[in-house]
């Protein structure tokens, strides 16, 4: 198999016909063969019907992985990658905003630059609000100073790699992931091609305000130890002012005679002392869930079922 696409659904019941129909459309003359591995990641919708259906017309090779619960786009793309077949794979999502075109020009600059390990592409063009577009440079800005992996800003999960890469990935089996630190983290050479992203077919995004904040906090806590320096940081800092703060007391006391401050200043100290502990404890916590949650060892998702693709089956359709 030369190439794998592989597409997360949740909910995506309007969009997989006509995303198959614009695969097929777009690699009709390509000269190589390609699957599909569609994974319906718990929808609740008539997801998995269609594309049962898909599956059981077989216009081209298609597998489908059922997972038992919505496990996440994360989790589907590790499912996709364990059964993708191909010597190329590309990620790619299904509601047509990124086109397979974009795929089928991916496949040629591998095929041209052997040096080349990773097509990643990115967005020249965002119709995303400001302030939406503010918090993800910030959020970039951050982890790309704090972590000892470099993300690209701009770069997305639409990407078509060699099968080296893929299996580099699968090698790590980290409960959270974040996709964009591990493709970072395995390194690989990268070449980055703009896109203009397609009006979605049908339906609305699922990556709410706070699905995104978890998700950079997934990053955050995944490829970085500096929040747990932060804690030490700020406790340092806190103990050098409390030594000043105390020296200057006794000092006004003994100096200029003034009363030591009373009932409004230690409430004042006790809260600001008291907050400062709590945030440390709470950034302490978040990396002791991420550690009890990795070390129960359960699966990264549970496959309800697998329709796999079957070479006999095309020939005798």
């Amino acid at each position: 198999m030369r190439l794998s696409l592989i597409v997360p659904c949740y909910n995506e019941a309007d969009n997989v016909q006509p995303f198959q129909e614009a695969v097929i459309a777009a690699f009709e003359d390509c000269g190589y063969d390609y699957e599909i591995i569609f994974i319906n990641d718990g929808s609740k919708d008539a997801t998995l019907y269609r594309l049962k259906k898909l599956h059981s017309a077989q216009k081209c090779p298609v597998k489908v992985i059922s997972l038992s619960r919505n496990f996440g786009k994360e989790a589907g793309l590790y499912a996709g990658l364990q059964h993708a077949s191909g010597d190329y794979i590309s990620l790619i999502d299904a509601d047509l905003q990124q086109r397979p075109e974009i795929v089928r020009d991916m496949v040629r600059i591998l095929d041209e630059q052997p040096d080349c390990d990773v097509v990643a592409a990115y967005q020249d063009r965002r119709g995303e609000g400001k302030i939406l577009s503010f918090l993800k440079k910030s959020f970039y800005a951050i982890i790309n100073r704090i972590s000892h992996v470099e993300i690209r800003s701009d770069a997305s999960d639409f990407r078509t790699f060699r099968r080296s890469v893929r299996d580099s990935i699968l090698e790590m089996g980290e409960y959270h992931r974040f996709s964009k630190g591990i493709f970072g983290w395995v390194g690989y050479d990268t070449c980055f091609i703009p896109y203009t992203a397609c009006k979605r077919n049908s339906g609305t995004t699922k990556w709410s305000f706070k699905k995104l904040f978890n998700y950079a906090l997934e990053g955050i806590i995944g490829f970085s130890t500096a929040p747990l320096r932060l804690a030490t940081y700020l406790g340092i800092i806190s103990a050098i002012a409390a030594v000043i703060y105390l020296v200057f007391v006794i000092l006004e006391k003994l100096i200029r005679g003034i009363d030591i401050p009373g009932y409004a200043t230690i409430i004042v100290l006790l809260l600001f002392f008291g907050s400062t502990q709590l945030f440390c404890i709470g950034i302490i916590g978040e990396y002791v869930g991420k550690i009890f949650e990795q070390s129960k060892d359960r699966p990264i998702y549970i496959a309800k079922e697998i329709l796999g693709y079957n070479m006999e089956q095309k020939e005798e359709s």
